[in-house]
């Protein structure tokens, strides 16, 4: 179970997937579902929904989010460099040095890397003093270009994405790498689906995966549910913070976040199927945070809604967390359904 899960991690991180650009996560979420017998579908917006054991009511609906943080081109420079506005919500200082990848509209891709405007520390103080803004920041691209005419010849142009090298590697069962949030859930879910269909699991009402496309930027579950949903679940991230209580071989239970508190029947009974299961995990609150569960209800979806997550630390910059965490994570979710 724990190489399955962390086989379909590797391959979701590896997978670029910026908000917006989705689509190779997308195929990718559909060929797998498949291949395990599913039968995958996805709304208008583009997020896949997986009817794991459908019905007519009291269903529940399981969710992560496979778009990511990233860049996107907002202008060619004179000197041929990129000028990016960001994709989701992180300090752009979590990207300097990062190798890049850029994609346009087209389909041709470029690497590069993003790093202050004068990097050189012989050259300047720049590298210790400047402020890391898209001002004085930007993308330099593998290919000699000198000018914004040399690189508009290579049919870069602004609204390209810009795709972050994940950096994906497990080291004494910590697993690091960018986009953990929320790729590691969706891991964990597609290895729950996996092991549902080949032990043949009985569960005892309708159960949906969605996996949304938009998460980063707020409007990820506000649309696109199966119908009768009674419960949803936004399996995300957990924080780990000063104050907080999870780590990162925990399983962290969301009691409210910047949206407001979570629905108090629904988490308290995460956290007595944690207590069963004798699950390490924590209840905390998340200061700046929203999930895909609460942009359900704050679009008129009359839900129950409840937030878990393995423990996340670093979160949008370079992320790590457990392999204990996310075995938790997923004991917890294979408890809950088959109560």
């Amino acid at each position: 179970m724990t190489e399955q899960i962390l086989k379909y991690i590797k391959e979701l991180c590896n997978t670029p997937s910026p908000t917006g650009y989705t689509k190779r996560a997308e195929t990718y979420l559909i060929e797998e579902f498949r291949k395990m017998g599913y039968e995958p579908y996805q709304t208008v917006k583009g997020n896949v929904i997986v009817p794991i054991n459908p019905g007519t009511e009291n269903g529940l609906l399981m969710s992560a989010h496979v778009d990511t943080l990233g860049l996107m081109v907002r202008s060619i420079k004179a000197n041929g460099r990129l000028r990016v506005t960001t994709l989701g919500g992180f300090p752009l200082s979590y990207v300097e040095q990062e190798n890049v990848t850029i994609i346009t509209r087209s389909g041709k891709e470029y690497t590069g890397v993003m790093r202050i405007n004068n990097p050189a520390v012989h050259g300047s103080n720049d590298p210790r003093e400047v402020k890391r803004d898209d001002i004085n920041m930007e993308v330099v691209i593998d290919e000699i270009t000198n000018s914004a005419e040399e690189t508009e010849k290579l049919d870069i142009a602004a609204g390209d994405f810009i795709a972050l090298d994940p950096r994906y590697r497990v080291d004494n069962g910590f697993v690091k790498s960018r986009h953990l949030d929320d790729k590691a859930s969706a891991g964990v879910l597609m290895a729950l689906a996996k092991e549902i269909k080949e032990k043949d699991i009985k569960i005892n009402r309708p159960l949906y995966f969605a996996f949304t496309i938009y998460e980063e930027v707020g409007h990820g579950a506000a649309s696109g549910h199966p119908q009768a949903i009674k419960d949803m679940i936004a399996v995300d991230m957990g924080v780990v913070y000063d104050d907080l209580k999870t780590d990162e071989t925990k399983v962290s239970i969301c009691a409210k976040d910047s949206s407001g508190p979570y629905n108090y029947d629904l988490t308290n009974e995460l956290i007595e199927i944690a207590k069963e299961n004798e699950i390490d995990y924590a209840i905390d609150i998340y200061p700046q945070y929203g999930s895909d569960a609460s942009a359900a209800v704050a679009s008129a979806n009359d839900f129950r809604h409840a937030l878990v997550g393995s423990g996340v630390a670093a979160s949008h910059g370079y992320e790590r967390t457990h392999i204990n965490g996310l075995k938790g994570l997923y004991k917890l979710l294979l408890n809950f359904i088959k109560r």
